[in-house]
């Protein structure tokens, strides 16, 4: 089970407890538990509860960062496929413009030559 679901049942059992426990003292002697007891069952049933809302709220926030995520990468595929590599097609067109003798000089940093020195 997930924190969420642990937090639900956490808050259920305690609250029912203090309640059961609360009507059968109350039906046997006419009185409640102690007032540390009922603030304890209801501190702990709180805590469970806002613990599962966060983990409600966690588990939504994931779903949407994996759908925009998906969706991000999806688009990109989709750009990369749409563009292509516009270098293989220069290359293919000098190579054929050219004839096979000729030579592709890739472009780089310019050497520094001598006379720069």
């Amino acid at each position: 089970m997930t924190l969420k679901w642990w937090a639900v049942v956490v808050a259920v059992v305690s609250l029912t407890s203090c309640v059961t426990a609360n009507v059968a003292i109350g039906a046997v002697e006419g009185d409640q538990l102690p007032l540390v007891v009922n603030l304890f069952a209801l501190t702990t049933a709180g805590t469970a509860v806002v613990l599962a809302v966060v983990a409600e709220l966690h588990e939504r926030l994931n779903d949407r960062v994996s759908a925009l995520t998906e969706f991000l990468v999806a688009r990109l595929n989709e750009i990369e496929a749409h563009a292509g590599d516009r270098n293989t097609g220069f290359v293919e067109g000098y190579l054929l413009s050219h004839g096979q003798e000729a030579t592709v000089v890739p472009f780089g940093r310019p050497r520094r030559g001598a006379a720069e020195r």
